[in-house]
């Protein structure tokens, strides 16, 4: 592999990490690397709260259920957020805020990993919680937390089930399983119906 492919390739969504401080040039770039990504007609509809003062990363970690136990020690959680009207709203359900803002953060991943750092987006977590704790408005989704920290050789704080996965090798589907060329040949299941 070569070029970026290289740092795709490594990342993983770790979860053994230091409480070792990351440098405010550090957080700065991979804030860069996500202010980066593209958008629907450049719209930049990410809002990236950097959270890392003692008050407010006590306030976000007091809104993680025990199954994110281990985002605890983070030095640094970045808060995603966003709403519908920040982006393009196209036919057939195409609201584009999400998708902007999940590039941004694919490229805070992919220049997190190249830093040397860990970043792991969580979607469990108490949102009312963490919006009131970081002023964010009740009008906004915030779409996710990204744990960001320095991986650790320190496994011992990791439940039985994490520890086999931190060392564990990388599983993905087979590429023909979500790829194909020029026509839909795909055999998902149906979905479930919503209760409602």
């Amino acid at each position: 592999m070569v070029g970026i492919l290289r740092p795709i390739e490594a990342r993983r969504a770790r979860r053994a990490l230091s409480d070792e401080p990351i440098a405010r040039e550090a957080v700065e770039t991979l804030l860069r690397a996500a202010h980066l990504a593209p958008s629907c007609f450049n719209s930049q509809p990410w809002r990236l709260i950097a959270v890392d003062g003692p008050a407010a990363l006590d306030a976000v970690r007091a809104a993680l259920p025990d199954g994110n136990y281990w985002a605890k020690p983070a030095p640094l959680v970045i808060a995603v957020a966003s709403r519908k009207d920040l982006d393009c709203a196209l036919s057939d359900r195409r609201d584009y805020f999400l998708f902007g803002c999940g590039m941004a953060v694919g490229n805070l991943m992919i220049q997190a990993t190249a830093m040397g750092l860990v970043a792991h987006p969580i979607a469990g977590y108490k949102p009312a919680a963490v919006k009131e704790a970081l002023g964010i408005p009740a009008e906004y989704v915030l779409i996710t937390l990204v744990i960001v920290g320095y991986p650790s050789d320190d496994l011992g704080g990791l439940s039985e089930k994490h520890r086999a996965i931190e060392v564990g090798p990388r599983e993905r589907k087979p590429l023909d399983a979500v790829a194909s060329w020029n026509r839909f040949a795909f055999e998902d299941p149906p979905p479930e119906k919503e209760a409602g």
